[in-house]
């Protein structure tokens, strides 16, 4: 081993290339790798609906989720059953241990839904099975609202739709508040009669017409092709051209027997924005992907649109995920930036400046190699890695500092500064390997932590055995090689050396300063260590029993103020949607 890393420090050169790669290949990682708010955390859950037209809740549960629930409980997994029984339908929601495979789950799910249908009254529907993803909610709304008329607003809010659904980012983007268009037909019973036609052979002219109709095959000889009788209804002249029936030579057309217009379907549901009717755009990325580029691109997007759009209408945005992931990273930032200055400046004052600016080289170089790593390994950057790193900054510095100054005394013993640096990572090779593996020891438990509240912790120590690797790999190898050639050199001092060789005793009451206070107190100390752990012991005592008379218990997360609301109001009886409104 000790051979290996002297061979290493000797190549200096390929030290520098090779740390040099890995820093800017890090700072590429950091612009590249995608940002969240918080860690991608999968929870296998399925929500099954069965509709039955006019099942009363009582008899939904007993007729609909019974049966269903006794073949889901022998799900593998399991972890949670939750039924809803309503007026018309019945639902289950399936939640699983998040260490249960999601495509195991849900064949399995599904798998059990099937043996309970026979289970099921013949006149219920189909079951639907739907993945509840948590990860897949809108990170981006757009609003669209103005003085138009209402088909403009919707023809483009569905340009605007097509064109961020064409975003490779994005997964979804789906229309809230619009209004499906039909053509509505209003017949004229007077025309009817005077053509002596009946409703039904309208009825059934209507219906016989929008289909394709297969003619059969034509064989010429040198070719089969199938022929097709085109007669699906596919633009609004196809209705008004459609042919009823012959009338003394005559073809008479829909157009002729009622009035036609376009319209809309009834409202079902509404949007609106700042008390403005709206069409909104929910907008959904992919998994994995950068939340803060995919909604800059899809306000490129809409922006670009919006030239072209008649000045009334409005582009708006709400409930963006990016803003806050922003802020949160933007103060983190600032949090790891006033770290490290700290950390400086007390490296300044300890060790001088040259040593110190060796020293904070190990903050940079870390953090770089770990966000290679981790981009390396398709995690994306949260909250809680972003807090690992702020953990980190002070013990990244401690095997720097060690080299250093074992570097220093060899050179005040008067070896050079490569011969220095060399002996200085040599011999301290061990001890610093221990110091590190005893402080991950610390953080390892925390990758086993089972359950939700586990996966979103795990980032932390994740990044902190990556951090604090990447410090022991950078205190041994790179530090060196740079002190060797940018270090202080310490002249030879021959008192010094006999000092640190132990050649002659030191009357510690003579030291000076700080030291000497140390030294002084150190003594006392161990003159008198009966004394010293009784007190160490009783201080230990009184911190225990301080905190259990006066401490305010514990939270997973501290209160915060809230930044947005939902308001649900509910009334009595079968309102419209209008009057919901």
């Amino acid at each position: 081993m000790m051979q290996a890393l002297d061979s290493i420090l000797r190549r200096p050169r390929a030290v520098l290339a090779m740390m040099l790669f890995l820093v800017f290949s890090g700072l590429y990682s950091y612009v590249a790798i995608p940002k969240d708010a918080r860690p991608d955390i999968v929870v296998p859950t399925y929500y099954i609906s069965i509709p039955l037209e006019g099942v009363s809740p009582e008899d939904a549960e007993r007729l609909l989720l019974k049966p269903m629930e006794e073949k889901l409980r022998g799900l593998e997994g399991l972890k949670e059953l939750t039924s809803i029984a309503a007026l018309g339908h019945g639902a289950i929601i399936v939640e699983f241990e998040t260490d249960v495979d999601t495509e195991t789950a849900s064949q399995n799910v599904r798998e059990k839904v099937d043996q309970a249908k026979a289970d099921l009254p013949s006149d219920a529907k189909e079951p639907t099975i739907n993945e509840v993803n948590f990860n897949l909610f809108p990170t981006l709304i757009v609003a669209l609202s103005g003085d138009v008329p209402e088909r403009t607003l919707y023809r483009h809010a569905r340009a605007l739709q097509d064109e961020l659904e064409a975003i490779p980012s994005v997964l979804e983007a789906k229309l809230n508040g619009e209004r499906e268009e039909l053509l509505e037909v209003i017949i004229d019973s007077k025309r009817l009669e005077s053509y002596q036609i009946t409703q039904q052979e309208l009825f059934n002219t209507v219906a016989r017409n929008n289909k394709l109709v297969a003619a059969g095959t034509f064989d010429g000889g040198r070719g089969r092709f199938s022929i097709k009788v085109p007669g699906l209804i596919e633009k609004a002249r196809d209705i008004y051209e459609l042919p009823i029936k012959e009338v003394d030579g005559t073809v008479v057309t829909l157009s002729q027997l009622a009035d036609i217009r376009r319209s809309f379907k009834d409202r079902s549901t509404y949007a609106r924005f700042n008390g403005r009717p709206a069409i909104t755009i929910s907008v959904v990325k992919r998994t994995g992907e950068n939340i803060i580029e995919t909604n800059d691109k899809v306000r490129e997007a809409a922006d670009k649109l919006r030239k072209d759009w008649p000045s009334a209408i409005h582009v708006d945005y709400a409930l963006d995920e990016s803003q806050n992931i922003r802020e949160t990273f933007s103060s983190l930032q600032s949090a790891i930036i006033t770290a490290i200055a700290l950390v400086m400046i007390v490296c300044v004052a300890a060790l001088g400046m040259r040593s110190a600016l060796l020293v904070g080289v190990a903050i940079p170089t870390s953090f770089m190699i770990g966000f290679l790593i981790v981009f390396m390994s398709g995690r994306s950057v949260d909250n809680m890695l972003m807090f690992g790193m702020v953990l980190t900054v002070g013990m990244l510095v401690d095997g720097a500092i060690v080299i250093v100054e074992y570097a220093d005394r060899k050179m005040a013993e008067g070896l050079d500064r490569l011969e220095a640096y060399i002996q200085a990572a040599k011999r301290m090779f061990w001890p610093i390997v221990s110091s590190t593996a005893t402080t991950l020891a610390a953080f390892l438990p925390m990758l086993f932590w089972p359950g939700v509240p586990g996966k979103f912790m795990s980032n932390l120590p994740i990044t902190v055995v990556i951090v604090l690797t990447a410090s022991l790999l950078t205190a041994m190898i790179l530090l060196p090689v740079l002190g060797s050639m940018f270090g202080k050199t310490v002249q030879e001092d021959t008192t010094a050396s006999k000092a640190l060789a132990g050649d002659q005793q030191t009357d510690l009451s003579k030291l000076g300063g700080f030291t000497g206070l140390y030294a002084k107190a150190l003594g006392a100390m161990v003159r008198a260590p009966f004394v010293v752990t009784v007190v160490a012991f009783l201080g230990m005592a009184a911190i225990i029993n301080i905190y259990k008379t006066n401490n305010n218990g514990v939270t997973f997360f501290v209160d915060t103020e809230p930044t947005q609301s939902l308001l649900y109001v509910r009334g009595r009886g079968n309102l419209s949607a209008a009057e919901k409104l």
